[in-house]
């Protein structure tokens, strides 16, 4: 009997940390599309902070984010113990913290990568970092212990008692990510020519539309990491069949997503828009992942669809309240991520939309505010943005030194 545990402990820990390593390749997906949707002088940039950002979250959750998110476990880590050997197997519940840890420092990373692509274009990069540094290592770790790791909100309530669920972070990561970067951009102001006096809005197309559209596949690949990987669990009948449910509906839903955008899209422009196409797919993965294991496969498609007209419409609207989000990114995780959170009562029955409510605005008020906190310091400080001249320019030359493309004469737009 020990042996069949044994054995079930590693296939479990193996399958946790593949779909660990899936959501870190996350993080080239979110690296490819924001180089594709930026303006060619700002590529080496926008690819600076997405590897940089990866490697202060990994650091700085390490450091103290995981023990306030998870304080037993962090402390377990901390010590050194591993889940193997004799603790492991007479302490099941401490499960292997350091997979757990890797398996959660990615979701970190991902909620911070949609920051990144948000205020693009004309942020400094060490203002962008310092940002980073409190975000991975407090901010988000403090909203996720509310949520993920049980504990009540400043000792007032306790949002799973409310009826509050979300499988995989529709609302803790893609949520909290973009509430973070509203409070940024709100502070940030738009990128020059991007509106104009008359209150015309002008299109900024990005340089590399195969570069973007890469990334979204990527990104969708990396998701069934993302949503299979909270299952926790494969080595046994029930939860290897609800792995295979939450992978189905996760393609569902991104499929769903990219087709309703696209149709939208075509009636609201009159053309097929790639850029809103790529949006719906990421919309219709984002509605999902807050409840991937109860919706039938059509259910899935249809509220991917949902997120993926939700998108087109956001999108539209940000840009009237001019609001500059070079990616979409606030639309896609902020906006479909409280219609992801929404939608889990009419599948889930342990869930209420009073009980979802309260958490989606838990989670927004506090990573809004104590972002804009972090943000007015880093302004009143060290600034936040790049000076006229060196955003006509383009940052890679004033923040990184290096153009992506120096064989091409730079595109001085």
């Amino acid at each position: 009997m020990n042996e069949i545990f044994e054995l079930q402990y590693a296939l479990d820990t193996f399958y946790f940390l593949m779909c660990g390593a899936l959501v870190m390749w996350m993080a080239a997906g979110f690296a490819m599309l924001e180089a594709g949707l930026v303006r060619s002088k700002n590529t080496t940039e926008i690819l600076t902070k997405n590897i940089s950002l990866f490697a202060v979250a990994c650091t700085m959750y390490m450091v103290c984010g995981y023990h306030i998110m998870y304080a037993d476990l962090g402390d377990l880590l901390l010590r050194g113990i591993t889940g193997d050997g004799a603790t492991g197997m007479e302490e099941p519940a401490t499960y292997a913290p350091s997979a757990d840890f890797y398996f959660q420092v990615v979701f970190v990373a991902t909620a911070m990568s949609i920051v990144s692509g948000a205020v693009a274009e004309r942020m400094k990069l060490w203002a962008f970092l310092a940002f980073a540094v409190v975000m991975t290592s407090f901010i988000y770790p403090m909203e996720g212990s509310w949520t993920w790791g049980g504990q009540s909100v400043f000792g007032l309530y306790t949002l799973g008692d409310l009826g509050f669920s979300d499988f995989a972070g529709s609302g803790i990561v893609h949520m909290a990510g973009a509430s973070a970067a509203l409070a940024g951009v709100l502070l940030l102001g738009a990128r020059k020519g991007k509106y104009g006096a008359d209150g015309s809005i002008n299109a900024i197309p990005g340089a590399n539309l195969p570069m973007a559209t890469l990334g979204t596949f990527i990104l969708w690949l990396g998701w069934f990491g993302f949503n299979g990987g909270s299952v926790l669990a494969t080595a046994s009948v029930e939860s290897a069949n609800a792995v295979a449910v939450v992978f189905l509906n996760t393609n569902a839903a991104a499929s769903g997503g990219l087709i309703a955008a696209l149709i939208v899209a075509r009636f609201m422009f009159g053309k097929a828009d790639l850029t809103m196409a790529l949006n719906g797919a990421l919309a219709g993965l984002v509605a999902i992942t807050a409840e991937p294991s109860t919706p039938t496969a059509l259910q899935a498609t249809l509220f991917g669809g949902l997120g993926g007209v939700l998108v087109v419409f956001s999108i539209v609207a940000l840009d009237k309240l001019k609001i500059d989000d070079p990616v979409g990114a606030i639309s896609v995780h902020g906006v479909v991520g409280l219609l992801g959170l929404l939608l889990v009562p009419l599948t889930n029955d342990a869930s209420t939309f009073s009980g979802q409510l309260i958490g989606a605005a838990t989670i927004f008020i506090w990573v809004f505010g104590a972002s804009a906190v972090v943000w007015s310091i880093l302004k009143s400080t060290m600034g936040i943005r790049v000076s006229q001249e060196e955003e006509f320019d383009g940052v890679d030359l004033s923040e990184c030194g290096m153009e992506a493309y120096p064989e091409f004469v730079s595109a001085k737009s």
